[in-house]
This record gives C-alpha cells, structure tokens and sequence, in this order.
C-alpha cells in the first residue's frame, strides 16, 4: 500500500513522513522527490522547466520506483510529495492501480495564514523561500476545485506534526 501526503510547503508532509512511517509496522518513506533530482541531473539536461513534475518520465518513474520497492519488501511506502495538477495525480493514481496497488491518499492542509508563517520560519530553504510561496496560490486553487475531493483532509493549522501522523496512522491501520 501507499500512503500519500500531499499538500503544498509549509503544510507538514517532511516532517509528518518519517512520524507517520514509525506508526505503521512495516513502512518506509519514500520520497519521490529524489526521482526528480535524478531526473535534472541528466546531462544535457531534458526540456527546460520550472518544475520536475511536467516531465512524463517523471511520474512514469515514480510509478515504476514504488512498484519495484513494494515487490522487494512489501510492507507500506509513505510518499510526502506535493501534486497539485490532476492529470498528473490522474496518471499516478491510474499507473499505481494498474499494478494493483492501493493509495491512501492524505492532504495535509492548513490556512494561509499559518502556511505563510512557517515558510517564513522555514530553516532548510530559508526563511520566506520564494519557491515554497509560488505554490501557495495553485494549492489553494487545486484545494478548491480537485485536490480536497481526492483525499482525506487533515487540518494541520492546529495540530503538532505528531497529532497529524496518529489521526493518518490510526485512519490506514482502522
């Protein structure tokens, strides 16, 4: 099984993963970031873009990555990864099933307001990261049309990362 955090930066997905993965026996986090690094290390580089995400390969490979690493261990992998377009959540969700196997997807989620004072807190990209602010406004847009009607809402605004990793814990293993 996968179990997805999505959100934008600043909702909790890093720090809510590894929590999430010493509640459920047999888990390991996966962070289909990495395949995106891989991805723009490849020299000459692929099409320029501003986001990995707009390279099929890209979701091809997460697909294939988590496929591969569930049939050599088995077990759960927790995959914090930001997807705010639908197709591309469409094609994963749609690569993953095809191999049968199941998503538990999760949305971290939490207000404006505390979403912008946590990036401006943040100490990995620095405080105010301009690449964490420029997807406030299409994860609130994805929210609003698509994003919440695909998963399981967790309201992060008020909860610890730790209340956060039970509630999703508790709902996968219930």
């Amino acid at each position: 099984m996968i179990v997805w955090l999505n959100g934008t930066h600043g909702a909790g997905k890093t720090t809510t993963s590894p929590l999430v993965q010493q509640l459920i026996p047999d888990s390991r986090v996966f962070d289909a970031e990495k395949v995106g690094e891989t991805l723009m290390d490849i020299s000459p580089g692929l099409p320029a873009t501003d986001n990995f995400q707009h390279w099929p390969p890209w979701r091809q490979l997460v697909v294939e990555t988590a496929r591969r690493v569930l049939d050599y261990t088995g077990g759960t992998l927790v995959v914090p990864m930001t997807v705010l377009v639908e197709q591309y959540w469409r094609e994963i969700s749609a690569g993953l099933a095809q191999h049968a196997i199941p998503v538990r997807h999760f949305v971290l989620h939490a207000d404006q307001e505390t979403l912008r004072g946590r990036i401006a807190g943040d100490t990995v990209l620095g405080p105010d990261s301009p690449f964490r602010l420029r997807y406030l406004e299409p994860y609130a847009e994805a929210a609003r049309t698509w994003l919440h009607r695909e998963a399981h809402v967790v309201d992060t605004t008020h909860l610890t990362p730790a209340q956060a990793a039970l509630r999703i814990a508790e709902s996968v293993t219930a």
